[in-house]
């Protein structure tokens, strides 16, 4: 048996963050960290870049190739927990090998969402969350005419018809809702975007799901998809790519409390004594609904394992919470959103198109709780702050959407520290897999 101090499960943007984190307080305590994975920490949503251009992994590290290294962190890569007693403070590896600890960290991810279709073991379907995904789906196409069924219209099934574009493959996204990147764009942004794909040849259904995929004869392989129409499709290449759901099999009989995710309070403690968690698997702190939710993206995944690190080093930190955040650019449609997009019955709505641009924010009680952003995308950092921090826009909210809008068409009081204290120019937001509006509990 192995013994750690901190032992963090998950390489990615929360288990880096707590690292740092642990860190800057405990400089000797020992840190593990293991995940599945057998890469350094990679930029997830670059995955597409490696498969659509060819980005080295190089390029796609999260961290300087050293960092393990200078911030004297052992690594267990490639490697999977399989078994939690929290009671005992041990971890079991699938090699047998028993890893005991002080402090634990789940920032276990999600996991992709696989549909009960027939054919879908069939060889030519993949998934594309991780770079092997990525890699297999390259491997794939290397000396083939491509021809792809995606299955869903989200922010991976978008991403990976982008990749699939750029190596030449002829793309049909079937989406079973009405319209695509449903859960975090409103009906224009959509319709934008879903214009700027069909322009680029990608063909789009909505309303339909696969029903089967069809399998070639003379290799095994894929010849096509049936719809639940009974239209058929011919490709030889399926991407899934309907959602992920939190990857909770881990604490599974552990008495840690899950409902759709993990649940971690203000301090990213879970319901087990000296185990905390974050990130894709987690339902934490959204300041916008003002209660724990799932927010599976990138920066509060690293904001999260942040804190649960402070906490875990001995430092009392409150996770300040945080809420829906999504920057894209797909086929050059330049994209922001946050916070409650789709309003209730007691928003305010307001509202600008300027041509390709767009700009709405959602209020309520005075307060911004949601916005959307299109075509650009420059000041949309200085409405998130606006949300963030709960700053009244009673007096200015017309401003908010205005053609000419910048940070001086607010009053002095709310511009003049913003001014030094936040970046300036565009809102960056490093997406991660989106949550189905319907995410099944577990794995």
């Amino acid at each position: 048996m192995i013994s750690t101090k901190y032992l963090i499960i998950g390489n990615s943007a929360g288990g880096i963050g707590a690292a740092e984190a642990i860190r800057e307080v405990d400089k000797d305590g020992s840190i593990l960290i293991i995940s599945d994975e057998p890469y350094p920490a990679y930029s997830r949503p670059m995955i597409a870049d490696y498969l659509g251009r060819g980005c080295s992994l190089e390029k796609m590290l999260y961290r300087p190739e050293d960092f393990y290294q200078k911030l004297n962190v052992q690594t267990r890569l490639g490697e999977k927990a399989v078994r939690l007693d929290t009671k005992k403070h041990t971890v079991e590896l699938d090699d047998g090998e028993q890893v005991a600890w002080e402090k634990l960290l789940l920032a276990t991810g999600g996991t992709p969402i696989v549909p009960q279709i027939e054919g879908i073991e069939r060889q030519g379907v993949f998934s594309f969350t991780t770079l092997d995904d990525a890699k297999a789906v390259s491997e794939f196409l290397e000396g083939k005419t491509g021809r792809a069924v995606v299955i869903g219209g989200g922010l991976i099934g978008v991403s990976a018809t982008e990749a699939l574009v750029e190596r030449g493959v002829k793309v049909t996204i079937v989406e079973m809702k009405e319209r695509i990147l449903n859960v975090m764009l409103d009906e224009e942004t959509s319709d934008m975007e879903a214009a700027a794909l069909k322009q680029a040849g990608v063909e789009i259904i909505t309303g339909h799901t696969v029903a089967k995929i069809n399998g070639a004869a003379d290799t095994g392989g894929v010849s096509g998809v049936t719809l639940d129409d009974e239209s058929p499709i011919n490709c030889n290449l399926v991407v899934v790519a309907i959602g992920v759901r939190p990857r909770t099999e881990l604490v599974a009989e552990t008495g840690i409390e899950v409902n759709r995710g993990i649940i971690v309070s203000r301090q990213m403690a879970t319901s087990e004594p000296d185990v905390y968690a974050c990130g894709d698997a987690t339902e934490a702190y959204d300041f916008v609904y003002n209660e724990n939710r799932l927010t599976p993206i990138w920066p509060n995944a690293y904001l999260g394992g942040r804190v649960a690190g402070l906490n875990m080093a001995g430092v009392p930190t409150d996770y300040p919470g945080g809420t829906a955040m999504n920057s894209l650019k797909y086929f050059g449609v330049e994209i922001a959103s946050a916070g409650m997009v789709f309003p209730d019955d007691k928003c305010e709505v307001i509202s600008r198109r300027y041509g390709d641009i767009y700009r709405k924010v959602i209020l309520k009680d005075g307060l911004v709780t949601g916005m959307v952003f299109a075509g650009d995308t420059e000041k949309a950092g200085i409405v998130f702050s606006l949300m963030r921090d709960k700053v009244p826009t009673d007096g200015f909210k017309e401003a908010l959407v205005a053609e000419d809008f910048s940070l001086a068409a607010l009053p002095e009081e709310i511009w003049r520290p913003r001014l030094t204290a936040m970046p300036q120019g565009e809102v960056t937001v490093v997406t991660a897999p989106e949550q189905p509006e319907e995410m099944p509990a577990g794995d």
